[in-house]
């Protein structure tokens, strides 16, 4: 005799997105009427919001017949988008070789190596943009061995955002969100979440911020002015631009931990700090504001870094 057996719990895939938005009391405490909340994308399974790109990216490239056993993904990372990769290579059974910068913190490295992925290092002084050469020559030189993916190219990057994040944030908030703030790496989080927010209320104000400087300590992140500029990226988008310093996203990363009780990667203090400059505008213009941003990730991949250790 044969019996159905109901499969219970859920698949990897399945547990990417509907992460719950995080009140950052103490930051407007002296700022009646505005809220800054945080999406905490580390309570994705791959621990940060790239598991919604790269997840939209494997399933098209699936649906396709792009990937197999024998024809694994390619593609250039900072750090998060390679981990949702490996994860997701693991999980659904195609290799994984990424291009990455060598200055990438220890806990990369490690969770890399336990997903059991290909990881080719490249120049740290040539940042994310040696990465991605080295990536386009690596499938220049065997086109038939690779799927690449090309984050940076790609639409189901910006169309994940569109798809889920913006969805998520305007029931969140039940429609009362007002201002929306992302940060500029591959900027498919803010291309997507963005275009989105705008057909639910043309209103919201949407602001990016990226590094200040071509030489910055914000991973992940891109100086847009100096870099090779993603193709999804649509600088018209944005109602404001952020410049932020590396130093005050260390700031930020110490103070939230240590005053909020929320420990957050470095990218995702940067966004944290340029909303408070947004909230602090609209309160010294009188308005009220609910001010939400993307938490990238947790501080789990960055405890070795040395300023937790300095004061604030």
């Amino acid at each position: 005799m044969t019996t159905t057996t109901k499969p219970f719990g859920t698949t990897i895939l399945q547990r990417i997105g509907n992460t719950p938005l995080v009140r950052l009391e103490h930051l407007t405490a002296h700022l009646p009427g505005i809220q800054i909340l945080g999406k905490a994308e580390w309570a994705n399974p791959g621990g940060s919001v790239k598991d919604r790109a790269a997840s939209a990216i494997v399933t098209d490239a699936q649906r396709r017949g792009l990937l197999s056993p024998t024809q694994g993904l390619l593609d250039a990372t900072s750090g998060n988008t390679g981990i949702a990769y490996a994860m997701l290579g693991a999980a659904l059974g195609f290799p994984v070789t990424l291009c990455m910068p060598s200055n990438v913190s220890p806990e990369r490295k490690r969770y890399l190596a336990a997903y059991g992925a290909n990881v080719i290092w490249t120049n740290p002084a040539d940042g994310s943009d040696g990465a991605i050469r080295k990536a386009r020559e690596l499938v220049a030189a065997e086109p038939d061995r690779y799927f690449y993916a090309d984050q940076y190219s790609n639409d189901e990057n910006w169309r994940a955002h569109y798809r889920t994040t913006a969805n998520e944030i305007w029931e969140q908030t039940e429609g009362q969100v007002t201002h929306f703030v992302a940060g500029l790496g591959t900027s498919g989080t803010f291309m997507g979440t963005t275009r989105r927010l705008r057909e639910l209320n043309p209103q919201i104000r949407c602001i990016s911020m990226q590094p200040d400087s071509p030489f910055n300590g914000l991973e992940g992140l891109k100086h847009m002015k100096t870099a090779i500029v993603p193709r999804i990226y649509d600088p018209s988008l944005a109602d404001a631009n952020i410049a932020m310093s590396t130093e005050l996203s260390y700031k930020m990363c110490r103070d939230l931990a240590r005053n909020q009780g929320v420990l957050v990667g470095i990218s995702s203090a940067a966004a944290v700090a340029a909303s408070l400059q947004v909230a602090e505008q609209e309160a010294a213009a009188g308005r009220e504001a609910v001010i939400v941003t993307i938490l990238a990730d947790s501080a789990e991949k960055y405890m070795s870094e040395r300023f937790w250790q300095e004061e604030q």
